[in-house]
C-alpha cells in the first residue's frame, strides 16, 4: 500500500488563512494538529492541536499557576477575539516545526519510519510535476496505525 492510497482526508490550511477557521478545523475535524501550506501548496508548517491554546491565553497565565488558579473562565469568552482577523502564519509559534513528508509511492514501513524518527502526527503526502511540489494530502496515524495492525 502506498502514501497515496493511506492519504485521508485532511483539511488543507494556508498560512494566509484566517486563524480563527484554521483553529475551528481543529475540533471540527478531530485534527492531532493543522498542516499548513505556503502560497505554493507546499508543506510549509505542522502546528500541533496544544500551539494554537498556548497562543490564545495570556502569556502571565501560562507562567504563573498561582495567578491561574485565581482567574475564573469567564474570560474565555475573548479568546476567539484574539484570532480575529489574523492570518495563521501571524499566530504559529515561531518555532515552526516543517512537517515530514513522503511521496505518493512510498511505503508503509517508510512512513512508519519517518513518523518514528520526527514524532509528528501526520506526513504531508507531495506530489512533484517538474519544478512544482504540491501537497497531495496527508497520512493521519490513525489510519497508518491501522494499516499496521492489519486493518484495510
Amino acid at each position: 500500500m502506498s502514501a497515496l492510497e493511506l492519504t485521508g482526508t485532511y483539511p488543507p490550511v494556508s498560512s494566509e488563512d484566517d486563524a480563527a477557521e484554521a483553529v475551528q478545523l481543529l475540533f471540527e475535524h478531530k485534527l492531532p494538529a493543522l498542516l499548513v501550506a505556503d502560497r505554493d501548496g507546499q508543506p510549509y508548517a505542522i502546528v500541533p492541536g496544544s500551539q494554537p491554546m498556548e497562543r490564545l491565553v495570556p502569556e502571565y497565565a501560562l507562567d504563573d499557576p498561582i495567578l491561574v488558579a485565581v482567574i475564573d473562565d469567564r474570560h474565555l469568552n475573548k479568546v476567539p477575539g484574539g484570532l480575529a482577523g489574523r492570518a495563521v502564519a501571524e499566530w504559529q509559534s515561531r518555532r515552526r516545526f516543517r512537517p515530514p513528508t513522503a511521496g505518493p509511492d512510498t511505503s508503509v514501513i517508510h512512513i512508519t519510519a519517518l513518523k518514528s524518527r520526527t514524532h509528528t502526527l501526520p506526513v504531508a503526502v507531495v506530489e512533484r510535476d517538474g519544478g512544482h511540489t504540491r501537497q497531495a494530502g496527508a497520512v493521519p496515524a490513525a489510519r497508518l496505525t491501522q494499516r499496521l495492525v492489519g486493518g484495510t
